[in-house]
């Protein structure tokens, strides 16, 4: 009896790994010092199976138990003790004294209502003191360990956890992934990924986000792999240890957002490159956020002396409301990259252009049923005709927790031809030769003056204009007053900076996008580093950005406005 009826679960396949190669290694967490801390499969499927125990004296299946754990194997083994004892795992970031994150995690909590929120040692009187603070009345617990028994009983619909959704465009939404959605989602990921029996991986990722979580931890240890971890701290503090342990380990798959690619191509040394090899790595996974061509290009040239193989950049598309993997550029080919033309685009066609836009393929999505929909009449597009991403197969979610509303918005879909089934993920895209392009969000597209302009094309834009601002965000959003107009957000260094410097600055802001994308741009406000509010996974959240600026609590060091917003931006813009 594998325990869950009907299929074998993710549980039963790790118990199966344990029989199999008990002593293979299957997670190692390295900290900082160069220490490790190493689960094999014999051990971690006992921990798993200790904690379930445990659990299922504390929680009945179904129940949620939030896991507020920093990255490691304590983690892991929670989340894994709660399948293993039916259940609902809710992961979520330690809360800190960073107030955004302190009152996401507060809200995620309230949304779930868990019976049990599980922590380590460490952090067991911050998050007692957080739980009490919030008048949330919830018991916080010590994981502990039981004689371990067998897994519950479950089906393929049981829920397996709760993945809340980054929010940035909207709050954060728990995704309902059942134990069915996991298991056919993992299977998705290693066809797109080409992989067999003993995968390695490495990851400084997150573990409550869905590509640190599914991707870099469960997908290999269902194919019997080896994961090597690392805290994110310890990556944005030296990012060259990322691609040491890749190279130390042998991993052949690693994935980051587009950001962290940047930075080690900025900040890795000459010598710590030399030190380096990396031809181990066949998929070096871009994802999570729009990817710029020439990071890629950037990365590519940086690390080909460490062994970097071009075909090894895999850029990926996936959201966790599809439990995570959608489609992902193809074993042994670089990603496809194609000029778009900028006007063309903004009449929602793609037409090549070999002075345009630079537009990176997220593959072929072969494994996935990929269509591209018009929004609003739900007619779908042919080929060349930028619309939202519909996507339908094996792994996506259920819908959002207790959000019946948002449920039947996004999840079940139907096509004006009348086929059905679809996630609308709210992303706007275009196939092309097969290839899927991802070009925005639709929430956070800008139309000015019947154009439809792209906020990451114009943020990219204003990057790195003056050395105030080098590697520093911008946010681009637009209010309508009663035209639309375009607002940056400008994060900058303003120690020694006059009020006539930062005006200067402006005025170079909009010539500097006037020339490069035909952009007129009314308005810029500079803010002091830290400002622009982001997602715990790093993304600009340009609608609460937004409504800070149109409230006047966005705290600018200097704003150089057009008269329309001048005269409502106090007031309240629509």
């Amino acid at each position: 009896m594998n325990g869950v009826t009907g299929f074998e679960g993710f549980m039963a396949r790790l118990g199966d790994n344990a029989e199999r190669f008990p002593d293979r290694r299957a997670l190692v967490f390295c900290r900082g010092g160069g220490e490790e801390e190493v689960h094999t499969y014999r051990s971690l499927d006992l921990a798993a199976r200790s904690v379930g125990a445990w659990l299922a004296t504390k929680v009945t299946p179904g129940e949620r138990v939030l896991l507020s754990y920093p990255s490691g194997l304590g983690f892991v083994t929670a989340f894994l003790g709660c399948l293993h004892a039916g259940a609902v795992a809710v992961p979520v970031p330690v809360p800190d004294t960073y107030r955004r994150q302190y009152d996401r995690v507060t809200a995620v909590c309230r949304d779930a209502e868990p019976a049990l929120v599980l922590t380590d040692a460490d952090r067991a009187e911050a998050v007692s003191a957080w739980i009490s603070h919030s008048g949330l009345g919830v018991e916080v617990a010590v994981m502990g360990r039981g004689e371990p028994g067998r897994r519950a009983e479950l089906s393929r619909d049981a829920l397996a956890f709760l993945q809340y959704t980054s929010g940035s465009t909207s709050e954060a939404k728990g995704v309902m992934v059942r134990h069915g959605d996991l298991v056919d989602n993992i299977l998705v990921g290693s066809r797109l990924l080409d992989l067999t029996e003993g995968p390695r991986f490495c990851s400084w990722l997150p573990v409550y986000h869905d590509m640190g979580l599914v991707a870099m931890i469960l997908l290999p240890l269902y194919l019997g792999g080896t994961t090597v971890l690392m805290s994110p701290t310890d990556f944005l503090r030296r990012p060259w240890v990322w691609l040491d342990l890749i190279g130390k380990y042998g991993a052949e798959v690693s994935a980051a957002p587009n950001f962290a690619y940047d930075l080690c191509a900025r900040r890795v040394t000459d010598q710590q490159v030399r030190g380096m090899d990396l031809s181990s790595w066949r998929h070096a996974c871009n994802g999570a956020e729009p990817i710029d061509a020439g990071t890629l290009a950037r990365f590519a040239d940086r690390f080909a002396v460490a062994g970097l193989k071009p075909e090894a950049l895999t850029a990926g598309y996936g959201m966790a409301e599809a439990t995570l993997f959608i489609s992902g550029t193809a074993s042994g080919r670089p990603p496809v990259v194609t000029r778009a033309d900028p006007g063309a685009l903004a009449r929602d066609t793609l037409l090549p252009d070999d002075a345009g836009r630079p537009l990176v393929s997220c593959g072929r999505p072969g494994v996935m049923d990929v269509r591209i929909v018009d929004p609003d009449t739900h007619t779908e597009l042919p080929d060349g005709r930028v619309g939202e991403i519909w996507v339908r197969g094996d792994g996506v979610a259920s819908g959002y927790w207790r959000k019946e509303e948002e449920t039947r918005h996004c999840f079940g879909a139907t096509t004006g031809s009348g086929e059905s089934g679809f996630l609308r993920t709210g992303d706007l895209g275009v196939l092309a030769d097969g290839e899927l392009y991802v070009t925005g969000r639709i929430k956070d597209m800008v139309i000015v003056n019947g154009r439809n302009l792209y906020p990451h094309d114009i943020e990219r834009a204003v990057a790195g204009l003056v050395p105030a601002m080098e590697n520093l965000p911008s946010c681009v959003f637009s209010v309508t007053v009663p035209h639309e107009e375009i607002v940056i957000v400008q994060e900058i260094r303003t120690r020694a900076v006059t009020e006539e410097t930062l005006t200067r600055l402006a005025g170079e802001i909009r010539s500097a996008l006037g020339r490069r994308l035909g952009v007129t741009v009314a308005n810029v406000s500079f803010v002091r580093p830290g400002t622009i509010p982001k997602t715990t996974s790093g993304k600009i959240r340009r609608g609460t950005a937004r409504e800070l600026f149109v409230s006047g609590r966005l705290d600018a060091r200097h704003e150089d406005l057009s008269a329309g917003v001048i005269g409502h931006h106090r007031g309240g813009v629509s």
